[in-house]
């Protein structure tokens, strides 16, 4: 079977190929670099709680080794603080890592990984895909054809895959401009992060309305400035009176002591791209979709794409086509970046000022900061992760199920569970194996061997009906879920989102869930369906 061909060798492209090798999937990536990456501490990435551990499981580094956890979260309004969050040990606290850093972790994670080449100097220039596979060739040193089962666009902004399959990428440009700086400096709030909107010192040449302190390790911050509509030059000495206005604003009067390490202007455009798979040939992170208004992550969103992307390729991979599994990559995926997109273009006229309804909301200022806040620390409906709650492989119909603290379709909570080793593990450490997980609510076993109660209760039924599944499955148990009463059973997919949750051990229904998480259709129809799409080259 041919590998798949991942094009680009950024984040994104690379956390797919390691995911698929967790899946024992060979890959090979095409870069068209030659394998360095230039430090460029003005170009960072804040991770959520599910995205860090993600590349924890792939790289086998500690996230915390990568960059900082933010201690805290603070939101200013000229002088007055109007919102302080103290993040405590334990708590999701968003991850502020050099992207740099992270793709060296990646890199270097990749280079150790059998199952994934990375093929420098090798950039795309056509492709080709009929029923059987993809043909891609490239040019450079290493220029050659490349066969592949699969081929995954992960090439960014300008992605060659997407205009290749001439998909459309309509959307906004510019729809904010930052001035960034990052810099090494004491500050009073060691650690927490800070968004100062309206600061009253603002430069009279280009006023900016907000201002964010973000913390990195070593006493180095990134400071990012909103800067007003329009293309004006910012220029060095901009920038540099801006550092020392707002260093000064923020410490009492004196500027401190800072070193200056990188600087830059960061735009944000709103794109989304018409369709996300074409036949074999798929679209993932910056190829399919930009956003970043309102502190939201277009990184934390490609990684996310990657991991969705990542079990659906391997099943079919390993067990042949399966077109609805595959087209549910898009389904999904698209919906929950439509949705942020959505929401953040909505809100920018009102939260930047220039929309109607400014004046007829009460407590607006206040209610603008609890919106921003939602965007940077990945909550609400700008930075919550997406739940897949309209998902094509959702189940239908299932008389065991009952409701649970998470939906279906969101992802589950990270909780403690026993594994079929007798170990106590992290629920989001058995993630991305390629197997459905099978959990069972049992208070109380979690004090007694695993060999006394794997041959007692419900026990042997339900690791029947896990072992007759249609497709392989773990089965784990849990002293405690939020929301599930005892002895009830969930379902989860292997990217962490919840398939369903049961009342007690109902082996049909269980067996119909699996069967829906993975599409339920008949290989010949699945067969036949992409062999139309690919010959259609629809957009």
């Amino acid at each position: 079977m041919d590998p798949v061909i991942i094009v680009g060798a950024g984040p994104v492209g690379l956390t797919l190929a390691l995911a698929l090798a967790r899946q024992e999937v060979p890959s090979v990536v095409l870069d068209e670099t030659g394998g360095k990456d230039e430090p460029r501490p003005a170009r960072t990435v804040v991770l959520r709680e599910d995205t860090a551990a993600l590349l924890e499981r792939l790289t086998s580094v500690r996230a915390d080794d990568l960059g900082l956890r933010w201690t805290g979260w603070r939101s200013q309004r000229r002088r007055q603080v109007v919102g302080e969050i103290a993040f405590a040990a334990g708590d999701p606290a968003p991850l502020h890592v050099e992207q740099h850093i992270l793709t060296a972790a990646l890199r270097a994670a990749a280079d150790a990984e059998p199952l994934v080449e990375v093929a420098l100097d090798s950039r795309l220039d056509s492709l080709e895909q009929e029923r059987s596979g993809v043909t891609a060739h490239t040019r450079g040193p290493r220029g050659t054809w490349w066969r592949g089962s699969h081929l995954v666009g992960c090439d960014g902004p300008r992605s060659t895959v997407r205009k290749l399959m001439d998909i459309r990428f309509p959307g906004r440009t510019a729809v904010e401009r930052h001035a960034v700086a990052t810099l090494r400096v004491e500050l009073p709030w060691e650690g927490s992060a800070l968004l100062h909107r309206m600061p009253p010192w603002r430069s009279s040449g280009h006023p900016s309305t907000e201002v964010s302190a973000r913390p990195l390790p070593d006493s180095t911050w990134r400071l990012d400035w909103l800067l007003p509509a329009g293309k004006d030059l910012i220029t060095p000495e901009f920038l540099v009176s801006n550092v020392r206005k707002t260093l000064a604003g923020w410490t009492g009067g004196a500027v401190p002591a800072y070193d200056l390490l990188d600087t830059g202007v960061h735009a944000v455009h709103h794109r989304l791209a018409r369709r996300w798979r074409s036949g074999r040939v798929f679209l993932a992170g910056d190829a399919a979709h930009l956003l970043g208004a309102l502190g939201t992550q277009g990184l934390d969103e490609g990684l996310r794409d990657a991991d969705n992307l990542a079990w659906k390729l391997a099943v079919a991979w390993h067990h042949g086509a399966h077109e609805t599994l595959l087209d549910s990559y898009q389904a999904e995926r698209r919906a929950v970046v439509a949705t942020r997109l959505r929401a953040a273009d909505q809100l920018l006229p009102v939260l930047r000022g220039t929309g109607g309804l400014r004046g007829y909301m009460p407590g607006a200022s206040r209610n603008h900061d609890t919106l921003v806040t939602d965007g940077h620390l990945g909550r609400g409906a700008l930075g919550e992760p997406g739940a897949y709650a309209t998902s094509p492989l959702a189940p239908r119909y299932l008389e065991g199920e009952i409701p649970v603290d998470t939906e279906p379709g969101a992802p589950v909570a990270d909780v403690r569970v026993t594994a079929e080793d007798g170990s106590f593990v992290r629920l989001r450490d058995r993630l991305g194996r390629g197997a459905l997980l099978v959990v069972l609510i049992a208070p109380g076993t979690g004090v007694w061997d695993r060999k006394h109660w794997m041959s007692a209760g419900v026990m042997p039924r339900l690791a029947a009906a896990v072992t007759a599944l249609p497709h392989r499955a773990e089965l784990l148990v849990a002293e405690s879920y939020p929301g599930a009463p005892a002895h009830s059973v969930l379902l989860i997919r292997p990217d962490g989102h919840l398939v369903t949750a049961l009342s007690g051990v109902r082996p049909a229904d269980l067996y119909a869930a699996a069967e829906a998480a993975l599409g339920g259709a008949a290989p010949l129809e699945d067969a036949l369906k992409e062999e139309a799409e690919a010959g259609s080259g629809a957009r």
